[in-house]
């Protein structure tokens, strides 16, 4: 028997590793808002989380080679050694193992959440000047590439492009950056074709084999913001199919204030999360 030990425990994703050259992940029912991972679970979320990534995965390989090799759960128990402890479930896929890039790679095409309140105070989103005017959740003029540093507990920190570059050279900066817009075009026009709005998103990347490639997740609920179409209106906050709802209790109804343990979610929260989560995956991934 080969116990497999953790390789690293994120805020919604455990992993573990596979010899030298693979992990097991396995998304978690956790939930993570605010940069705190909250003490009630929504069950189900992982396998729903992990259908959606997988779905994109498979339909974005044309634009960047992506870390999965497998999300079939029979494959996966082939690949593991015997008697490895873990609890194989439809939120765990094999994947390569890569060298990860710390940074977030955020692409915004609308204005909302905390861009709107910063371009509200500055005009600005993440530092970057938009035209005067704006609307809450207005469409940009162009999508645009807002990075942040890669926290694993705490706070992710907003960083230039030049920073990103200065770090990671210029060429890796630009092609990781041109890749991610170019993913976040390709996921929206999806999106729209099924009615609905994808407003912003975060991707990672990691290297492998002198190779940029896809890692973590890809236009999920956790990764994104989308919005129903059909009530999308400008001038408001939109109905979402994303961990939105699970922000907005936090910030209207629950009384925290961000920086003690957080409270736990009422069933209400968390039954309407399930809910919309499941929505986006036939919305997006279905028919």
């Amino acid at each position: 028997m080969t116990q497999l030990k953790p390789f690293h425990k994120g805020k919604v994703r455990d992993l573990y590793a596979i010899g030298e050259d693979k992990l097991l992940m396995i998304a978690s029912d956790r939930v993570s808002a605010f940069d705190f991972v909250l003490p009630t679970p929504i069950p189900g979320k992982g396998e729903l989380l992990n259908k959606i990534s997988t779905f994109w995965f498979s339909r974005t390989a044309h634009i960047i080679k992506n870390h999965l090799i497998t999300a079939d759960p029979a494959e996966i128990e082939r690949q593991l050694p015997a008697g490895h402890g873990i609890p194989l479930t439809d939120g765990a896929v094999l994947v390569k193992r890569a060298k990860r890039v710390d940074f977030e790679c955020i692409v915004r095409g609308y204005i909302t959440g905390s861009g709107w309140k910063e371009y509200l105070k500055n005009g600005t989103i993440c530092g970057r000047k938009l035209p005067p005017g704006l609307k809450e959740a207005q469409k940009l003029p162009e999508p645009i590439f807002t990075p942040t540093s890669k926290a694993d507990q705490g706070h992710d920190e907003n960083v230039t492009f030049e920073e990103m570059a200065a770090s990671l050279g210029r060429e890796k900066a630009e092609f990781i950056k041109n890749k991610s817009l170019e993913l976040y075009k390709f996921g929206s026009a999806h999106a729209e074709g099924r009615g609905i709005i994808l407003a912003d998103t975060k991707f990672e990347f990691g290297e492998l084999d002198g190779e940029i490639i896809l890692i973590d997740e890809a236009l999920t609920p956790d990764s994104s913001r989308f919005w129903d179409a059909a009530h999308y209106k400008v001038g408001s906050s939109p109905e979402s199919f994303d961990k939105q709802f699970v922000r907005d209790w936090l910030e209207k109804e629950s009384g925290w204030d961000k920086k003690s343990a957080p409270p736990r979610l009422p069933g209400k929260v968390v039954n309407g999360t399930v809910a919309r989560y499941r929505e986006a995956l036939d919305k997006l991934a279905k028919g």
